[in-house]
């Protein structure tokens, strides 16, 4: 009986044996399987082409006009003439301060003109009186001389009466505060019955003119020396003069419909912060810029005639910050550390890790890993119609020769490689 028992065990042992080594053949055999898979990603080949090289910097909207608004004269203000936010012409009235004690003095002074003039006429005839009279010596010298003093001191206090009385008239004429220029004003900062001084320059408003506007932005010393060193090692070919315009890029990423000039380059530095200030001058009938706005600018630099460019999306972050690409050689995926420059119309310039005629997925990341087999397919732009890598006009034409030599040369590997796995 015991001898039964333990051939049994033996026999159920023995069979359990069998069945993880079955098991376990045929686990060999699908992770083979697997691991000759070939999975399916979008590539491109790299290949060199022209880029306008531009250095996107921030930049600050500044009117190209901006006139403030002040009080020149004391008073009450009796009236606003003007509606908030409308456009206001040269010379237009826009606020009014009680005039009343202004006519006062002007009265006054054209009062005073007039005894001025009074007296110089008088003192005039005398003199004239007294030049006849010397000749028969019928007045002395010294009567006459003092007559013709009397004129010249009359005749000076007419000129300073018409001194007083044109002061007048100005002062009187500043109670009708009118616009310096042609723009856009702002709300009124003060009310009717608001009390402003000549004294403090009490603000009224602002009035901008922005139908052309400045963008001011800075650039650090550092880039101004790399740059240097670009153009005169060759690296970049300097732009020949009215080639290339500035452009401004908006809040939302899309570019400005009208592009600008640069006015000028500062050619000394900020002590406080190294960098030199820049300038550019751009239309705005539309009035989508407005001072004080904060917008991103691309300054041109210069052009890479051989330059190797990426879509967007094919530059992978590491967790350290640095830039990878995954390339494919061999079949493989590769990840491949690289340098990464400028962004042009949706692609990045590579500066350093990647050779012409590499082939770089960008598409697929989420199913392979470095390491795994792939079959490359061209990458279709136009199926990215509204992402960051449409509309590239540069790269546009490399992304189509790029989709056309990096299939072939995969499939051609494929079709080597499949005769050798039927004969195994």
């Amino acid at each position: 009986m015991h001898i039964l028992n333990l051939s049994a065990r033996q026999k159920a042992l023995a069979t359990i044996v069998l069945s993880a080594a079955m098991l376990a053949a045929c686990g060999d055999k699908s992770q083979h399987g697997m691991g000759d898979m070939k999975v399916p990603v979008s590539v491109i080949t790299v290949e060199p082409t022209r880029a306008d090289i531009y250095a996107q910097l921030p930049g600050r909207v500044e009117a190209i006009k901006d006139a403030q608004i002040r009080a020149r004269v004391n008073g009450i203000v009796t009236g606003i003439e003007f509606q908030q936010g409308s456009e206001v012409k040269e010379g237009q009235l826009l606020f009014t301060i009680d005039p009343a004690p202004y006519r006062a003095a002007r009265g006054q002074a054209y009062a005073q003109l007039k005894r001025a003039q009074a007296d110089a006429q008088s003192a005039r005839l005398l003199a004239q009186r007294y030049a006849k009279l010397i000749s028969a010596h019928a007045v002395s010298q010294q009567d006459y001389d003092n007559a013709k003093s009397a004129a010249l001191q009359a005749e000076a206090s007419v000129a300073a009466a018409k001194a007083a009385l044109d002061a007048a008239d100005i002062d009187l004429g500043y109670t009708k505060v009118v616009s310096p220029i042609t723009g856009r004003i702002g709300k009124s900062l003060i009310t009717e019955g608001a009390l402003v001084s000549a004294t403090s320059a009490t603000q009224l408003a602002t009035v901008q003119q922005i139908s052309r506007v400045y963008v001011d932005l800075t650039r650090s010393t550092t880039e101004l020396a790399n740059l240097r060193k670009a153009l005169a090692s060759g690296a970049l070919a300097q732009l020949p003069d009215g080639s290339a315009k500035v452009q401004v890029v908006l809040e939302d990423g899309t570019l400005y419909n009208h592009d600008g000039k640069l006015l000028f380059s500062g050619i000394s530095v900020d002590p406080t912060t190294g960098q030199v200030n820049l300038r550019a001058e751009f239309d705005n009938p539309d009035q989508i810029l407005l001072p004080g706005m904060y917008v991103r600018v691309n300054l041109p630099q210069g052009v890479d005639e051989k330059a190797l460019m990426v879509p967007t999306q094919a530059v992978q972050r590491t967790a350290d910050g640095l830039s990878s690409l995954m390339v494919v050689k061999n079949s493989q995926v590769t990840s491949v550390p690289v340098g990464v420059g400028a962004e042009i119309n949706g692609k990045y310039i590579i500066t350093k890790g990647l050779n012409p005629g590499d082939v770089v997925v960008v598409e697929g990341f989420q199913k392979i890993r470095p390491g795994a087999k792939v079959q490359g397919i061209p990458w279709k732009q136009n199926a990215q119609a509204g992402g960051p890598g449409a509309g590239a006009p540069a790269a546009g034409g490399a992304a189509g020769k790029e989709a056309g030599h990096a299939p072939a040369a995969e499939a051609g590997k494929d079709a080597a490689s499949k005769p050798q796995q039927a004969k195994k």
